[in-house]
């Protein structure tokens, strides 16, 4: 089937007549209404506060096990190796240190997170039951001892060693010449990689943890794709299957004329349409509003998000998208989707136009690392370190927290509806993803908010600093879409992307992990 593309969505009718929509609404039509490495903070620029999930999640369980052998002594021979957990009375003590530390990591997650009761091991039988337990992830604490019989590559793992924050653990030493290389040159440990070793510290614990989260809660969601799901160009055309495979999505099509049916059910409901019109007027109301379209188009809106809301829960999910979204949603709904598309992500949702899957598994990734809404828009051409990003359909709440100033104006394309020109934070942090067509590599870049302009462009627009290489950018840059947060997320989500073999490249450093 061809797709084509008018203005910035595919907007196509794909099959659809406009007035098979129309007869749906009936009468009502016309009513009104990664690397290991730690990174400082300094390094990583200004750092958002991280807030908790608005929207309730999956949480990420894990199993903590201290693998430590204890060595009887043997007269003129090595026997014992290096480690400062010598005896059972050290194993007791080190089983304490790491409750209490576990107690600091969990008091610090601001996602979900089950930690079950430490176990010691020393290999046998326990060790495989924990193995093949139903923990999302293992975190190992390599004292000394064999490794291999906690690992399963059907899991996350994470081995932690000590260097100076506690007595010194053998795995320190050998972690890599004998778990994960195999006494080789080659990387040959299934379920781990070098990534997954971290030394002393609980901060790359904690970043580590929130990118397991982060799939856990991505990989095999409910996606509600209004008007059926699609990908942006040619391109995009095998992106609704590869999220359907690869991110295990389910892409639930939605059709339009059960849509219309809702709508028109909606607006014969007075009790409904006076609740959105009080809600719009509380809306403009706000200081931080400034309304520039006309008020019946807020107050459709407020009517179209519940209509929304309502396909959302019958289908138990808080993820959803729509497809031609310019040439179908607005005839029926007598407004654009974009002020709806909003006020579905300031509520802790994800809400995304287009139903462009060559992103929106992107967009769905970075939320969840972020715990805040996230912004999918249009990239301009990256010159001078700086790079304008644009769309209609901005959240507001980007920091999860704070209502930013917004215009509320028409959609640029159409000069119709109503749509939200949000006024990013000057100087706010933020990350930037550019998902590739075939998800093979993705591009990602730390940069900061310079301008909020007004060009003749989708309405919410933000220059945006590149903090990399802006030449490799351009030579790089593939799909389409790109999705935007604020914060410093790139260690966490290229982390993510390896698990699933997708290769990343850090624009900031040049690293390039391919798949």
């Amino acid at each position: 089937m061809e797709h084509r593309h008018s203005g910035c969505c595919g907007c196509s009718l794909e099959g659809m007549k406009r007035r098979s929509f129309l007869a749906a609404l009936g009468g009502a039509a016309g009513a009104t209404a990664v690397t290991g490495c730690a990174t400082s903070a300094r390094e990583r620029g200004a750092v958002t506060p991280r807030v908790r999930p608005t929207v309730a999640k999956k949480t990420l369980v894990v199993q903590p096990v201290l693998a430590a052998e204890i060595y009887e002594r043997r007269e003129a021979t090595s026997w014992r190796p290096w480690g400062g957990i010598k005896t059972e009375g050290d194993v007791q003590t080190e089983m304490v240190r790491i409750n209490r530390e576990l107690s600091g990591l969990k008091a610090k997650a601001e996602f979900p997170l089950e930690i079950r009761p430490l176990k010691w091991v020393r290999g046998g039988d326990k060790a495989a039951a924990l193995r093949d337990g139903d923990a999302d992830l293992m975190l190992i604490y390599g004292a000394s001892g064999e490794l291999e019989p906690l690992l399963s590559d059907k899991r996350n793992n994470l081995v932690f060693v000590r260097h100076r924050s506690g007595p010194v653990y053998l795995w320190y030493e050998i972690v890599s010449p004998r778990l994960l290389r195999k006494t080789v040159d080659e990387l040959g440990q299934p379920g781990l990689m070098p990534a997954d070793v971290v030394v002393d510290d609980y901060d790359d614990v904690l970043w580590r943890m929130r990118a397991c989260y982060a799939l856990k809660n991505t990989v095999g969601s409910t996606v509600v794709c209004l008007g059926g799901a699609s990908g942006w160009g040619q391109g995009g055309q095998k992106a609704p299957d590869i999220s359907a495979t690869t991110w295990k999505m389910n892409l639930v099509n939605y059709p339009y004329e059960d849509l219309a049916k809702r709508i028109a059910s909606a607006r014969n409901d007075p009790a409904r349409v006076r609740k959105s019109e009080d809600d719009a007027k509380a809306y403009v109301d706000d200081p931080k509003i400034k309304l520039e379209t006309d008020m019946g188009y807020v107050s459709r809106a407020f009517l179209l998000t519940e209509v929304f809301e309502d396909v959302m829960a019958d289908h138990g999910t808080d993820v959803f998208t729509i497809n031609n979204c310019m040439s179908v949603i607005m005839p029926m709904s007598e407004t654009t989707a974009c002020l709806s598309l909003t006020l579905l992500n300031d509520s802790g949702k994800l809400a995304f136009c287009e139903s462009d899957f060559v992103v929106i598994p992107s967009g769905v990734l970075l939320h969840h690392v972020a715990s805040t809404p996230v912004f999918l828009q249009d990239p301009t051409y990256p010159h001078h370190g700086v790079i304008t990003l644009a769309h209609c359909t901005a959240p507001r709440r980007m920091d999860g927290k704070t209502l930013e100033k917004a215009v509320i104006q028409t959609h640029f394309e159409s000069d119709y509806g109503a749509a939200p020109k949000v006024e990013m934070r000057l100087g706010q942090t933020v990350t930037v993803i550019d998902p590739d067509f075939n998800n093979q590599r993705w591009i990602g870049f730390r940069g900061q908010v310079v301008e909020n302009p007004a060009m003749d462009i989708c309405r919410a627009q933000v220059d945006v600093s590149i903090e990399g290489d802006c030449a490799l950018l351009a030579r790089e840059m593939r799909g389409f879409h790109w999705m935007l947060s604020y914060g410093d997320h790139l260690k966490e989500t290229g982390y993510a992307l390896s698990k699933l073999g997708i290769g990343w490249l850090n624009l900031g450093t040049g690293n390039a992990l391919e798949a």
